[in-house]
């Protein structure tokens, strides 16, 4: 028997701020099948409509769609989604150096406000592609967002620190496994947050904790000193429909939700990781 994915549920404990956006999630549809280089969609083809029933039962009004690595270069899937959404959605699109202006103008016409790049395996456009990718898209105000494995951040270094204007790094920066707040890829994180225009994007937690549900300890250890001091530069992305796994393994994301809610501490922090921070760099 397939496994179901959950939808909806008991909310999390600690309401939302209203108004509140997610700010990395995916979208599918079973009647486009992946792309060459990317892998297989999940096996529902998580669409728009499902993510419609788990921002009703986890209060998120705004959602901030990226182009999964399953549909590559082609951003059509998510661009339709945008269309639906109007207002209420904007869109990470892949760009590419052939990428061409009038492309961009229509994505950005259609709610697209970035470009991802993306360096692990089957990523459409990785760290080679950036300083490209980010000069393309700066006259219309887009932001980048990069993934990468936290332990080569040494090497991408001297790349991270040209971008112009605002990225976002995801994934908690993707320590596999986590590191130590005294470790030197750990000060690098903290530099490149210093120089003010990057954002840290708490998303994906279980996809680089090794100790796991249900308290990720080891993520927080290094997520919370950020949250701290940075408060103005980071963002929350439910990483829905989870597709680093199995359908049955999924967490529950009001539960995880609530979670991550707890490490950000106040109403306050809360106000600008949900809403202010996603605002100024989405809409």
């Amino acid at each position: 028997m397939t496994a179901k994915r959950i939808l909806f549920g008991q909310p999390p404990k600690i309401a939302l701020p209203d108004n509140a956006i997610d700010s990395h999630m995916h979208v599918y549809s079973a009647q486009h099948p992946s792309q060459p280089g990317g892998p297989d969609l999940p096996a529902d083809a998580a669409s728009l409509e499902d993510y419609q029933k788990v921002q009703q039962w986890l209060g998120l009004k705004r959602v901030v769609i990226t182009q999964p690595n399953a549909y590559q270069t082609d951003n059509t899937v998510m661009l339709e989604a945008l269309d639906v959404l109007g207002d209420r959605g904007r869109g990470v699109v892949v760009v590419t150096p052939d990428t061409t202006e009038e492309e961009l103008e229509a994505w950005h016409a259609r709610g697209a406000r970035g470009a991802r790049i993306m360096q692990l395996p089957q990523g459409a456009a990785g760290i080679d592609k950036l300083l490209e990718v980010n000069a393309k898209i700066r006259s219309l105000g887009w932001t980048c967002i990069v993934q990468f494995y936290g332990h080569e951040i040494m090497e991408h270094l001297p790349v991270l620190e040209k971008i112009q204007g605002d990225y976002s790094i995801d994934h908690f920066c993707k320590f596999i496994p986590p590191v130590k707040t005294d470790s030197v890829e750990y000060k690098a994180l903290l530099s490149l947050m210093e120089r003010g225009n990057a954002y840290y994007k708490m998303a994906g937690v279980y996809e680089s904790s090794q100790v796991g549900a249900p308290n990720y300890a080891d993520i927080e250890a290094m997520a919370k000193p950020i949250i701290e001091r940075f408060p103005e530069r980071v963002l929350w992305g439910s990483n829905w429909p989870h597709v680093s796994g199995p359908i049955e393994n999924a967490p529950n994301d009001a539960i995880l939700l609530d979670k991550m809610m707890e490490w950000m501490g106040d109403e306050r922090t809360r106000q600008q990781i949900f809403v202010e921070n996603p605002q100024r760099l989405y809409w």
